[in-house]
């Protein structure tokens, strides 16, 4: 599960394509496959969006939940990838994102009417 926070009127008009980009980041580095894409968009009024200083209005975070197992060799490459895609399709700059990975045991996943340790993925979470 994905959630992007930003700036409702730059959010809105990428989120398409920033939508695109990212799940591109998630198939080439955790080798999920196609249909696997759980992302929310959050567009705030420019009042409600406070951000550090040095940013620009294109300041956008991203919340990323995942069932636990991935090598920190390969969430490290998730964020350099997301930041490296980020600037080069959309010309976001990597100051400009802030990413947060947040991971829980599959047996706290609820999906499809069991939990996460339960189910039978067709990818692979150890990567």
């Amino acid at each position: 599960m994905i959630t992007i926070y930003g700036i409702d009127t730059l959010l809105n008009a990428n989120k398409a394509k920033m939508s695109d980009v990212l799940h591109g980041c998630m198939t080439r580095v955790l080798g999920l496959p196609e249909d696997k894409r759980a992302q929310r968009f959050v567009p705030l009024d420019k009042s409600n969006f406070y951000y550090p200083g040095g940013r620009s209005e294109q300041y956008t975070v991203i919340e990323i939940s995942m069932i636990a197992g991935r090598s920190e060799a390969s969430k490290k490459q998730l964020i350099k990838e997301i930041f490296a895609a980020f600037e080069r399709e959309l010309a976001i700059p990597p100051v400009d994102v802030e990413i947060t990975l947040f991971e829980q045991p599959a047996h706290c996943w609820g999906f499809r009417g069991m939990t996460g340790d339960e189910a039978t993925l067709n990818y692979t979470i150890n990567v």
